[in-house]
């Protein structure tokens, strides 16, 4: 076997090395994940529908999360739904979160929202929600999950069908005075 002769100049090797060397100075290392931040390629995108009182104390507890990034909200109340848009930007610094109006053109436009955080009003959930997953979207809700029986399953055949996740918020209930009442 004839070993190849490789046409790389020692000068040539060193240009390219030295090139090489200086990428870590001009990549940032936020990018890269590094000094306990999260690299942008590992953040959930997430987004919102309905982001009331309740909705904007559920957006508290999650932006301060590090691989959450909260970038738009939708709700056909424009002042509230320019408060949500207000908190999201006032955290980050920057006026990036979008606000939409409309439900469905929302859930068609960004395709980049992993996951949607839903608290409409309780007759809204389970449509929302089986939109959102329909669109391929994650879904925390607000409880209750539906108003119905026949909801309740649309919202769990959906979930099935298009493999996302689906939660409903009722982590109140394993609270003390919750329970007690429960029994």
């Amino acid at each position: 076997m004839q070993k190849k002769k490789l046409n790389t100049t020692r000068r040539a090797f060193l240009k390219r090395s030295a090139s090489l060397l200086a990428l870590p100075a001009i990549i940032p290392s936020s990018v890269l994940g590094r000094n306990g931040s999260v690299p942008p390629s590992e953040k959930i995108i997430v987004g919102g529908i309905g982001i009331g009182n309740r909705g904007r104390s559920d957006l508290r507890w999650m932006m301060v999360e590090k691989d959450i990034h909260f970038v738009a909200t939708c709700d056909l109340n424009r002042p509230r739904g320019l408060l949500a848009k207000k908190m999201a930007d006032d955290y980050y610094g920057n006026t990036d979160c979008k606000l939409y109006h409309n439900m469905p053109e929302f859930l068609a436009e960004r395709t980049d929202i992993d996951a949607l955080l839903i608290t409409t009003g309780d007759r809204w959930h389970a449509l929302a929600s089986v939109m959102a997953m329909r669109a391929g979207k994650d879904v925390y809700s607000e409880k209750p999950s539906s108003m119905t029986v026949a909801e309740g399953q649309a919202v769990v055949d959906t979930a099935q069908r298009y493999q996302r996740i689906y939660q409903t918020g009722t982590q109140r209930l394993s609270q003390g005075n919750f329970t007690c009442a429960n029994e």
